[in-house]
């Protein structure tokens, strides 16, 4: 697998971030089918506002601005109800233009202060230091906006039609359909089955290396046909649609989700160590971190133990939060939802 990994990375030439959310299912209910405002509904607000606690006058990092809900939200929070007397900042990252711009003209037409980022947030250490500051506040929501998922030219959903694209970055150069068809039948069954966690991949890749003898696989609906194929009678008694692990696997590999998550926590780490000195994170500063499947909280989860245990960093939260009842029956696409937060310092 590591080979496979660095395959990848070759052939993408460059570490992308996510802003992903793995959970897709057979059928979008009701809810689900209805756009909400600005095109995404942000989870968990109360419980970031209420955990990041950011204050008037604080410098906020926006990892994955998206539609920007929680950035608006945490631009009025810095900026008080004095807009006068409390300078509060957000800088925030993101790699579409179109989400980017989206919320640069929605915070400007709010007044707030704002400064977007076209790029990975991996830069984060580079501009904060740029702009001669130190973080207090930093979120990165690891999910993707809805408005990319029901966009059948991204081809991130398999219920509509699309290309088979999957790239959160417009601009990078290898695709899913890219991916499928460069990587041989062992590399797929091992990215299927270690990004996806999908037991059937070794009969799912079969199947795909099959089919592109034929024809390329290019579009959404003629890869989930396959892999549901692949899973014949098991098909029907699926809690999810066959599908799912495949797609979740094959746009984790595309935009480099898990190695971007583990620089990031390695920028952390670095910046807590430096605290005292010349660090981007200032001193207490809150970190949080939205996951939205178990490989991505599982790294996050032993990071932020392994900063508390060295006395770098104190965990606010021992288990994950996760959204209320009320929450999920609102938004079901927030069910997978896990949220860890840690508090640079021990005290």
């Amino acid at each position: 697998m590591f080979i496979f990994i660095e395959i990848v990375y070759r052939l993408s030439a460059r570490c992308r971030w996510c802003q992903h959310n793995s959970h897709m299912t057979d059928s979008p209910t009701q809810s689900e089918q209805t756009q909400p405002e600005h095109g995404h509904d942000p989870v968990l607000m109360d419980e970031i506002l209420d955990l990041l606690a950011p204050q008037p006058g604080e410098t906020v990092v926006d990892c994955t601005v998206g539609r920007g809900g929680h950035t608006e939200a945490l631009a009025q929070a810095v900026r008080g109800e004095n807009d006068v007397t409390a300078h509060g900042l957000v800088l925030g990252f993101d790699l579409d233009p179109a989400n980017l711009d989206y919320t640069t003209k929605r915070l400007t037409e709010a007044r707030l202060n704002f400064v977007p980022v076209l790029g990975s947030f991996l830069q984060v250490q580079h501009q904060v230091r740029h702009l001669n500051t130190a973080a207090d506040v930093v979120l990165a929501d690891l999910g993707f906006s809805s408005s990319q998922m029901t966009d059948p030219q991204r081809g991130l959903s398999f219920m509509t039609d699309g290309p088979l694209d999957m790239r959160l970055d417009p601009t990078a150069p290898l695709t899913a359909a890219d991916l499928i068809a460069q990587s041989s039948e062992q590399q797929l069954a091992d990215l299927i089955f270690e990004l996806g966690e999908e037991p059937l991949s070794r009969r799912i890749a079969r199947k795909l290396v099959q089919a592109r003898a034929d024809k390329p696989i290019l579009s959404t609906l003629r890869l989930a046909e396959l892999v549901r194929k692949a899973y014949g009678s098991r098909a029907r008694t699926s809690r999810m649609h066959p599908a799912t692990r495949t797609f979740m696997a094959l746009r984790i590999a595309v935009n480099d989700e898990l190695g971007a998550l583990r620089s990031f926590l390695d920028m952390v780490t670095r910046g807590a160590e430096q605290v005292e000195g010349d660090s981007w994170l200032g001193r207490r500063a809150r970190i949080g971190i939205i996951s939205f499947h178990s490989l991505e909280d599982r790294i996050v989860k032993h990071s932020f133990a392994d900063l508390e245990k060295r006395g770098l960093a104190k965990r606010l939260t021992k288990k994950p939060v996760t959204p209320t009842t009320e929450e999920t029956y609102r938004n079901p696409r927030a069910r997978s939802a896990k949220l860890r937060i840690i508090r640079i310092g021990s005290d």
